[in-house]
């Protein structure tokens, strides 16, 4: 799955370096052929106990400038295509504050109770499904995150600083592996992609 988000990401003549973010005593990465990614991958080893906390130092060890751009994404998420991430760049090229891929909520979506009976349903006309990338400065996410790193996405510590970040379309397709059924559907997307 990893190569696959890589892969989109150094294809991308705009990403002038792609970080991935491992954990100190990672013993896998380094057993894998890196070299046909263009020389903009670099590792470091830096991972913290939870996503914010890898994320975090992750942005101090990549020494880049405060006012960059960083787009964080999920190796989990291995079909986001190269036209999403354009449209992402595209759209929040000059935007303030930064934002995020992200599509309307389809499903209609039941609160529970402690007895996993429906209290209510929820209005999804304002709902969206978060995705990754997710774009920001550096110096911002880099303060955003060490304020505020009880988040499961860098949107929320940045929403956490009285900030909007920006919603920008992106498709279905760029889902999350989560379960086990998922990971047919990330390979039938791929291979299309790759017969197409």
């Amino acid at each position: 799955m990893i190569y696959h988000s890589l892969r989109t990401l150094c294809d991308c003549e705009e990403i002038k370096g792609v970080f991935v973010v491992l954990s100190p005593d990672d013993e896998f990465f380094h057993g894998y052929d890196w070299s046909g990614f263009s020389g903009k991958l670099e590792t470091l080893y830096c991972g913290g106990k939870t996503r914010a906390e890898s994320v975090l130092n992750g942005l101090i060890a990549s020494e880049l400038e405060p006012d960059d751009w960083v787009l964080v994404h999920d190796a989990a998420r291995p079909c986001l295509t190269k036209a999403n991430l354009q449209k992402l760049i595209d759209e929040l090229r000059e935007d303030e504050v930064g934002g995020i891929l992200a599509v309307p909520v389809a499903d209609t979506l039941k609160r529970a109770d402690e007895m996993q009976r429906v209290l209510h349903t929820e209005d999804r006309s304002d709902l969206w499904h978060a995705q990754t990338p997710q774009m920001f400065r550096l110096e911002l996410l880099t303060l955003a995150l060490q304020r505020c790193n009880l988040v499961t996405d860098e949107a929320s510590a940045v929403e956490a600083m009285g900030l909007r970040p920006r919603l920008v379309a992106g498709d279905a397709g760029n889902f999350k592996v989560t379960y086990p059924q998922d990971l047919k559907m990330a390979e039938l997307l791929l291979k299309e992609r790759t017969c197409a």
